[in-house]
């Protein structure tokens, strides 16, 4: 084991890294969450998961990802879900209804075969989509918060803060027309119905200003991670609607956070190297992540180049490298990483989080090889 002293605790050492500010090492993020999060296992309770929880609390950064639930529509929207079983198929159906107009999502299941039908599919379903009133009264906002933060305080006041800091998911204007579409007809509607979706999204940028407003007023959290750049980037939709889409909303939203002293990390999985220019002109402190040939088409060195100090770099060992390496090799491939990037304002992380409740054995022991070698050749 490494014996070199740490002089940072883990949160010193993520402020520093997100305000570009001098580390002792280079900062590790697992991505493990402190409080229980769907999309993640419960790393400190599950006995396969907890010696590498136990084993990351001195070394790497926790950011326990916490989010607020608002609905999307104004009250007059009815919604309404149903499940039931037909001829041993499992259905589970939404709708929306509104002004005698209505939206339905549905799944089936019968045995491994599941289909969906989305919410969005054809041109009509969006235009009746942007009929529906968003939700933007400030009151009712604000009650729906109010009612969720007792939870969160309690689970704030429970995280040790040295670990790291709470981090704020708030989501994006994007993300319902994103979750909620036929991808193809997605794609079509960017070169066809494309000042509509802008009017949209003006719309929802109204709701999200007020729901971070809420969390800035009452200083909730000291980290903000936004999720929505990967949502409408190529090859799905072009650069020029990536610009449309998604930059001046998140670049609003990071400047207000910025402003209330807070930082903001953005996230995004895929083909980042034409677009990773617009990343400087949002104005977060840092971006996870940057996924390396053959699986992004960008290189860490190349990132660099463009984002110089602007912008710090999370990433990146695959976590399909955490299933297949040895532990000989995840320590190589860290330390290779950490060789050619010395000096740069970078901090290691995995591709994704812990989603797996029962991995192949050899995760586990590549989170520790990965733990050990990020702390050895990190200094």
């Amino acid at each position: 084991m490494p014996t070199t002293t740490a002089t940072m605790t883990c949160r010193q050492r993520l402020l520093a890294f997100l305000d570009g500010q001098p580390t002792d090492r280079v900062p590790m993020w697992l991505l493990f969450p402190y409080h229980v999060r769907g999309c993640y296992v419960d790393v400190r309770t599950l006995p396969q998961y907890r010696p590498v929880f136990e084993a990351s609390r001195d070394r790497a950064v926790m950011l326990d990802r916490r989010s607020f639930s608002v609905p999307i529509f104004e009250p007059g929207v009815q919604t309404e879900n149903r499940r039931f079983t037909q001829d041993g198929t499992d259905i589970q159906q939404r709708f929306y209804r509104y002004a005698g107009k209505t939206l339905m999502n549905e799944r089936r299941a019968r045995g491994h075969e599941i289909n969906v039908k989305p919410l969005l599919d054809t041109d009509e379903d969006l235009e009746t989509l942007l009929s529906f009133p968003v939700e933007t009264d400030k009151t009712r906002i604000y009650a729906r918060l109010d009612a969720q933060l007792p939870n969160y305080l309690a689970e704030r006041d429970d995280f040790p803060i040295d670990y790291g800091a709470m981090m704020l998911d708030l989501g994006e204007p994007i993300g319902f027309l994103y979750g909620n579409s036929n991808l193809e007809s997605y794609a079509i509607w960017s070169l066809t119905m494309d000042p509509q979706v802008v009017r949209y999204l003006d719309q929802l940028q109204q709701r999200y200003r007020l729901i971070y407003q809420y969390t800035l007023e009452r200083d909730l959290a000291d980290v903000y991670f936004m999720v929505g750049s990967e949502l409408a980037s190529p090859p799905l939709v072009n650069r020029g609607t990536f610009c449309r889409w998604v930059v001046p909303y998140a670049r609003e939203l990071i400047q207000n956070m910025r402003g209330a002293g807070k930082r903001v990390i953005q996230h995004y999985h895929g083909q980042i190297g034409d677009i990773l220019p617009d990343f400087l002109t949002m104005g977060a402190n840092a971006l996870h992540t940057i996924e390396e040939p053959p699986v992004g088409n960008c290189t860490l060195e190349r990132a660099f180049d463009i984002v110089g100090d602007q912008l710090g770099l999370i990433g990146c060992i695959q976590y399909d490298c955490f299933r297949e390496y040895t532990p000989d090799r995840m320590r190589q491939a860290v330390r290779d990483q950490l060789t050619r990037l010395r000096g740069q304002r970078f901090m290691l992380s995995p591709s994704a989080g812990p989603y797996e409740a029962q991995p192949d054995p050899r995760v586990f022991a590549n989170y520790h090889a990965f733990l050990d070698a990020g702390w050895e050749f990190g200094q």
